[in-house]
């Protein structure tokens, strides 16, 4: 990697430097073609960009930037290390951001951050280029895609996707038992706890964390609700999205969970279901390459996967993942541009399927023989249908404050503190406080 010369913001991240923590793994190595188009920068003079995101444990950023370097070769790409504490990444970017920084031109944001970046002025928004470029952006995973949407604008790229699944012992659940609603899928955890030595007929994520949300917001959108809705306006003290907390709150309360099931993170979540002890799992991707690790799994091999169940709308999974923006105060926006459009396009995020694991957020990749050599587990029809699935958290500038009314008043909900419908109205008139500030 090549050192900056600039010492001074550089001084701000270098106590900074853990891992990424994020969905992927390495992966075998496989041949990437050549991609790209040829490099539109302004001049000839060689231009250096740098491009800012966590730790990535894998070959996926380094075999990335060197294809990108390849075609482009008027455009040098300096990779620069950010916390692996998404928190702390976040706020070293506000601290260069709020300075006016233009150190870094590229950045990747998590997928909760882009409304609140836009509404700040961090980041370009991207409609003139994509425009320009003819960026078809009916390719994208519309989920993933509408998450960097703020005020009708589209302030950055998915590389890659994250959403919430449905994993299932195949050894105990066969496939005309696999679960299609919320009801079947509780019916089925209560038949089946205990066969194969399982303590648990179903685990989620219910200790009050970020986790929480994602499990609300499914639960929420698949009876056709939503926390906040799509103009804007709180909307969570609806009949809808009380009928989906309702469920939430009678299986978290149902025999067929771990009666300290509200301690349960994705940690303790993977932990129960390679362990044998639970019939069916809600986790990210990765679980499936977790549950099926020889050397900590029990259930090798007995692993299946599937979209979440279905409330009276349909399925939904909860988005995660990553995307790429610009810095508003970047000195080189269309080289930029040129780097950020090959990253997140068909291109890279091929080479970051292959190297990096990721789930790409461009669904015509999942027919790639490649890609598909390199992660078995895309070429799941479960697998691809849950991706499909995926919804955003509520968009919102204050997205943290957002979160902590809904962490706090859905716990309460199930701790029986207070009922669903009490809850509902305590977050309406909190949301609103909170977005009216």
């Amino acid at each position: 990697m090549k050192k900056s010369k600039k010492a001074k913001l550089l001084a701000v991240f270098a106590t900074l430097s853990l891992a990424l923590a994020a969905c992927s793994s390495d992966q075998s190595s496989t041949k990437e073609k050549p991609a790209g188009d040829k490099p539109k920068t302004s001049t000839e003079e060689k231009v250096k960009i740098v491009y800012a995101r966590g730790k990535d444990v894998t070959k996926g950023t380094e075999k990335m930037v060197e294809a990108f370097e390849k075609s482009h070769p008027n455009i040098d790409v300096e990779f620069r290390e950010m916390p692996s504490d998404t928190g702390q990444q976040h706020d070293a970017y506000i601290t260069a951001f709020n300075a006016k920084s233009s150190e870094i031109d590229v950045i990747d944001m998590d997928v909760i951050w882009p409304a609140e970046f836009a509404q700040a002025g961090y980041v370009l928004p991207l409609d003139r280029f994509i425009q320009q470029d003819g960026v078809d952006l009916s390719e994208y995973n519309q989920g993933a895609l509408g998450a960097a949407q703020f005020n009708g604008k589209q302030w950055a790229l998915p590389k890659f996707v994250d959403a919430g699944l449905l994993y299932y012992r195949k050894d105990l659940v066969k496939p005309n038992e696999i679960p299609k609603t919320w009801d079947e899928l509780l019916a089925q955890a209560k038949a089946k706890k205990g066969q194969g030595n399982t303590k648990f007929g179903y685990v989620f994520q219910l200790k009050q964390y970020e986790g929480l949300v994602c499990n609300a917001v499914e639960f929420v959108a698949s009876y056709g609700g939503a926390f906040i809705d799509k103009d804007g306006k709180v909307a969570v003290n609806s009949p809808e999205a009380i009928k989906g907390l309702k469920k939430m709150v009678e299986i978290a309360k149902s025999d067929v969970v771990p009666g300290n099931v509200t301690t349960f993170t994705e940690i303790e979540s993977d932990q129960a279901f390679i362990e044998g002890q639970t019939v069916f799992l809600r986790n990210w991707p990765y679980e499936y390459a977790s549950a099926n690790d020889k050397e900590k799994s029990k259930i090798v091999g007995q692993v299946g996967v599937a979209p979440l169940p279905a409330g009276d709308k349909g399925s939904a999974a909860a988005l995660g993942g990553w995307m790429a923006g610009i810095n508003k105060y970047s000195k080189h926006p269309k080289e930029a541009w040129e780097f950020l459009k090959f990253m997140a396009g068909a291109d890279g995020q091929k080479i970051d399927a292959i190297y990096g694991g990721h789930a790409p957020t461009i669904t015509k990749l999942y027919e790639d023989q490649e890609i598909l050599k390199a992660n078995p587990t895309f070429a799941d029809k479960g697998f691809v249908a849950g991706l499909s699935a995926a919804i955003s958290r509520p968009v919102a500038p204050n997205y943290p404050e957002i979160s902590e009314i809904i962490q706090i008043n859905v716990s309460k909900a199930i701790a029986g503190e207070q009922t669903v419908e009490q809850a509902a109205q305590n977050m309406e008139k909190e949301m609103k406080a909170a977005l009216n500030k």
